[in-house]
């Protein structure tokens, strides 16, 4: 079993701590970031939880072959997850493959297990679920009663921190079968209880829908960063709608919003090149900062450090306080 926790000050290394999962953590809210990640995994499950004390949006892709459930521990905000306002008393649902957003507040605190889709549908075949639960797994957040969420809650950390207490003990394969059943039978009694809501839910809301394709315009062009007003005529909305869709989703205005994607664009630039391959003015233009000056004011006003003070590749700002 490879049990490991890290402690990081940039979230694109946290995200890319995360084994087997390809995804972009971009931070959005200003100041130097704390981020911890403690995670274990066996053939068939991975589990890990992690805490960001920034606001963080997510983008990536669930691993394929998976099943991808998500316990909120803490939620401190607005928490948006595939379009759909979330809170502490829901879990996440994501199929292998699916791409996601996730917009996770500040002290946002995770607890994500992921199952191999094979063993969780063997451990499906013949149990006797109640009507709607193929309909359920299919939705992205699933609302719990707050009483049961807090109990499983409760078992699945205990489950989480034994493992991480007792490393030694968890390396036969008798031990990695127990944490997989304990973890798969404590999310089946979850889904399966008859208060959890099997409604079919809406698509997202127009809001998360404008905020989620001006990201997508943002990166799919680094170079040419668009303005609120371009924004405006290629989704043929108001200024005031798009105004009002950062505010409600992401709690800050658009150009901050699409400024900060941007300073994360570079700053992955930087850390995964070395100094004599790319160039911090080369870097900055790929990412449409032409102005030096200005572009490294609000990359220190981000981040808490000047450009010039980023870890190149080689010898990334990273610091394990544990691994097993």
């Amino acid at each position: 079993m490879d049990i490991r926790t890290e402690l990081f000050n940039d979230v694109h290394l946290h995200a890319t701590s995360v084994q087997g999962w390809g995804q972009t953590y971009s931070q959005i809210s200003s100041g130097e970031v704390r981020c911890r990640l403690a995670q274990f995994s066996t053939p068939r499950t991975h589990v890990f939880r992690e805490r960001i004390d920034q606001r963080v949006v997510q983008h990536g892709e669930a691993p394929r072959g998976q099943i991808c459930f998500a316990v909120p521990l803490a939620v401190t905000g607005a928490a948006r997850v595939q379009g759909r306002e979330a809170d502490e008393k829901c879990i996440f649902v994501l199929q292998g493959g699916d791409e996601f957003m996730f917009h996770a507040p500040m002290c946002m605190d995770m607890l994500s297990i992921t199952f191999e889709r094979e063993a969780f549908e063997l451990a499906m075949t013949g149990a006797p679920w109640p009507r709607g639960i193929d309909a359920l797994l299919k939705q992205p957040i699933v609302r719990v009663p707050g009483h049961r969420l807090a109990e499983s809650r409760e078992r699945l950390l205990t489950l989480f921190d034994a493992v991480l207490a007792l490393p030694q003990a968890m390396h036969t394969m008798e031990a990695e079968q127990q944490i997989e059943q304990a973890m798969l039978g404590e999310l089946m009694r979850l889904i399966s209880d008859p208060a959890c809501d099997r409604a079919q839910r809406s698509a997202g809301s127009p809001h998360d829908f404008i905020v989620e394709k001006c990201h997508r315009i943002t990166v799919s062009d680094a170079a040419n960063a668009p303005s609120v007003l371009d924004l405006c005529k290629r989704l043929k909305v108001s200024r005031r709608t798009v105004q009002n869709s950062f505010q409600s989703v992401t709690e800050t205005n658009p150009v901050s919003y699409i400024r900060s994607v941007r300073l994360n664009g570079v700053r992955r630039e930087l850390m995964s090149t070395r100094a004599a391959e790319l160039s911090i003015g080369d870097a900055a233009a790929k990412w449409g900062f032409y102005h030096l000056s200005h572009f490294a004011e609000k990359y220190q006003e981000l981040f808490g450090e000047l450009p010039s003070q980023t870890r190149r590749a080689g010898s990334a700002q990273r610091r394990r306080s544990a691994a097993a």
